[in-house]
């Protein structure tokens, strides 16, 4: 019988969870807390006489968890890595020359970035190179990648399967997690497009069993795809399996009697964000998880806090306008087969209120100003870092802070804006640092570089807390006039009036020419 070794995951079936010896599989795992308790329990599941090593990247142990070095294998060893792109193209002749394993299973604990400066050509040469030294040396890797490149790097893996024994994902959602297999081979057998519920505790995490299953259609409609008719941008329908509609009311109708159908919306804009967060909750609570529900972004139009309430009422995928045409119809693929895991809360405007804990924009005072961002940097359920960016503004020599006011046209709720000390002052809600640029180029109806001079701007939450609290406290008389430097350099110099001399009329004579 083939040596194998085991994932640990309670009450996944054999199948997800064994390691073919020799093979080569690697997870995902946005979280590192969570990559941490994966790694912990494959290592607790091994019996006594596996030989296991974990390669950390990582300085030094400090850094790293201590829960991830706790085990009672006799043969257990651990190494460093260094965090960067020649420790991995080293990789193989490394552990040759530290362990020389044989039949072992090796762990590879690493950020997803680390291979985010690999091309795909370097990546798919670094998979295969790394697969054949395995099967040379009979042992099974493992590599679980953490950090918020773990969604892209899955992507560019995906082509791998020529190489890799399994690629999976694992995604926390509250207080449970997804468990996403794009394929899974082992001695067993090979399964793919599995999608289980974990949940963790304290010895590792653990399959929650379905409490209410989906019923089984009586009609199956996989491979059909609804869509709006601008997601193709311009081109007719690929395929007689493509339906087109022409706007959103006329797609989610249809949507209505579909029961594994991929859905495609287009967005245009932000104001229709609330209306199909609502059209998405309406279809994913009424037609169950078979149903695949995508929206394109046409525009630039979403922030990070749009796409998490989308993603929230239930949609599978968001595709950003930044992505080709070509690359939207990859990303379609992608989404076939699945089972929509998440929990979609029974009331949408619960989670509108969630997501959106402002109701109000435009300009307010300074002192309204200061308690409605204290207000959204308390809210808890928003996460550390994503409530927003505190900008100020100030204007160009000649420009009055209160003319640039003006042509500020703030359109989301949240977006508020006040006049401080010669400058404007901008508070974004759940605007990513990323997302700045573009964010300012549609509230301001000028070029931003020509309105102002220079920008400064606060990302975290301490220090959006320091300046409002500076500002809340900054008294009457030492707030600076409405006005910038250059204005208030010559405000106190009024020209003089000269009075005005009135002429009398004198009398002409003429001249003739007699």
């Amino acid at each position: 019988m083939t040596q194998s070794f085991s994932l640990g995951v309670r009450k996944l079936w054999n199948e997800l969870s064994l390691l073919q010896s020799p093979g080569f599989y690697w997870v995902n795992i946005a979280g590192q807390l969570d990559a941490s308790l994966f790694c912990q329990q494959i290592i607790g599941a091994q019996n006594d006489v596996a030989r296991v090593s974990l390669i950390c990247c990582a300085e030094n142990q400090a850094s790293l968890p201590a829960s991830l070095f706790a085990t009672k294998l006799k043969q257990f060893s651990y190494y460093f890595l260094p965090e960067n792109k020649l420790a991995l193209l080293g990789f193989t002749d490394d552990l040759m020359r530290a362990l020389k394993p044989k039949k072992r299973l090796l762990i590879l604990y690493a950020p997803a970035g680390l291979w985010g400066d690999f091309s795909q050509e370097r990546l798919q040469r670094w998979v295969t190179d790394t697969g054949a030294w395995l099967q040379q040396r009979e042992c099974t890797l493992i590599i679980l990648s953490h950090g918020g490149a773990d969604g892209k790097l899955r992507n560019r893996l995906i082509s791998q399967h020529r190489a890799l024994y399994g690629l999976a994902s694992l995604h926390r959602q509250q207080d449970r997690a997804q468990y996403w297999v794009s394929w899974w081979s082992t001695e067993l057998g090979m399964v793919a497009n599995q999608t289980q519920i974990l949940r963790p505790e304290a010895e590792g995490w653990q399959v929650v069993e379905d409490e209410a299953p989906t019923p089984a259609p009586f009609g199956d409609d996989e491979g059909l795809y609804l869509a709006q008719t601008d997601v193709l941008e311009g081109a007719p329908a690929l395929s007689a399996s493509w339906r087109l509609f022409a706007d959103h009311d006329a797609l989610a109708r249809r949507g209505m009697s579909a029961h594994a159908a991929t859905l495609i919306f287009s967005l245009r804009n932000a104001h229709q964000v609330d209306d199909l967060a609502r059209e998405i909750h309406r279809l994913r609570s009424q037609r169950g998880d078979r149903l695949k529900i995508v929206v394109r972004e046409m525009r630039s139009a979403l922030r990070s806090s749009d796409e998490r309430l989308l993603l929230a009422c239930g949609a599978n995928l968001i595709v950003a306008h930044a992505e080709s045409l070509s690359r939207f119809l990859t990303r379609l693929e992608s989404v076939q087969g699945q089972h929509f895991t998440r929990r979609v809360p029974t009331d949408i405007e619960t989670l509108l209120t969630v997501m959106r804990p402002l109701k109000i924009k435009g300009y307010l005072p300074t002192d309204r100003f200061t308690r409605a961002v204290e207000q959204l940097m308390g809210n808890a359920l928003i996460p550390e870092g994503s409530k927003g960016l505190l900008v100020a503004l100030y204007p160009v020599p000649g420009l009055l802070v209160a003319q640039a006011l003006t042509i500020c046209n703030l359109r989301r709720s949240g977006d508020v804006v006040t006049l401080s000390q010669g400058r404007l002052l901008l508070f974004l809600s759940t605007c990513g640092i990323n997302e700045l640029d573009t964010a300012l180029k549609s509230i301001f109806s000028l070029p931003v570089n020509e309105i102002f001079s220079r920008r400064a701007v606060w990302a975290q939450d301490l220090q959006i807390l320091a300046e409002i609290k500076a500002l809340s406290e900054c008294r009457e008389d030492e707030v600076v006039p409405l006005i910038n430097h250059y204005v208030h350099a010559h405000q106190h110099q009024p020209e003089q009036k000269v009075g005005t001399v009135r002429r009398q009329p004198a009398a002409i004579t003429l001249l003739t020419g007699g």
